[in-house]
């Protein structure tokens, strides 16, 4: 028990996982890829069900990473591009034992701003969010039920999920000695 609680308290420690991060981030930048983490800042969330049957929450939240919201116009209005970040789902034990489903929709903080300001935008918002976690996570989602829980700004434990790039020039070749057990 004792050695759980010490590996407990060493995940929760934010000094650890900033260490853990840039590690993560030094072995990738070796592989030749880029690695940046998404932490969620808490927006709104949404209630909906999964397959007409599972209950499921979409997290809506923001990071300065994203892209910020951009309008074109068009005839009759606007056409809006609002770049996300999507985790995968994840299930996570509540209490009594029950399991529920959450993902996490990230946009830019802007994005989010506009939403609180606009009924209208906090509606293409919530679209947004609920299409990306259905053509990305392969699943139905009951949209005409899809509510915004009043005084809730985040569901579950957050998780900062990683964008990947490609750094210029690619991968460094490992050194050829000769004695790698390896191929090429």
């Amino acid at each position: 028990r004792a050695l759980f609680a010490e590996y407990a308290a060493e995940l929760t420690d934010p000094e650890q996982r900033r260490l853990y991060e840039e590690e993560v981030a030094a072995l990738e930048r070796e592989r030749g890829v880029e690695v940046r983490f998404v932490h969620p800042t808490p927006g709104f969330v949404l209630r909906t069900s999964q397959e007409g049957s599972r209950r499921c929450y979409i997290n809506v939240c923001s990071n300065a990473l994203m892209g910020e919201p951009r309008a074109r116009a068009e005839r009759g209005g606007q056409r809006w591009e609002l770049p996300y970040s999507l985790a995968p789902g994840r299930e996570e034990l509540r209490s009594a034992g029950r399991r529920r489903l959450l993902y996490d929709v990230v946009f830019h903080p802007a994005t989010l701003r506009l939403a609180a300001r606009s009924a209208r935008f906090r509606r293409l918002l919530c679209d947004t969010a609920l299409e990306a976690v259905e053509r990305h996570c392969g699943v139905r989602l009951d949209r005409n039920n899809a509510t915004v829980l009043r005084g809730v700004s985040y569901k579950g434990v957050p998780q900062a999920p990683v964008i990947r790039s490609q750094l210029p020039g690619g991968a460094p070749k490992p050194p050829d000695d000769g004695e790698s057990p390896l191929p090429p």
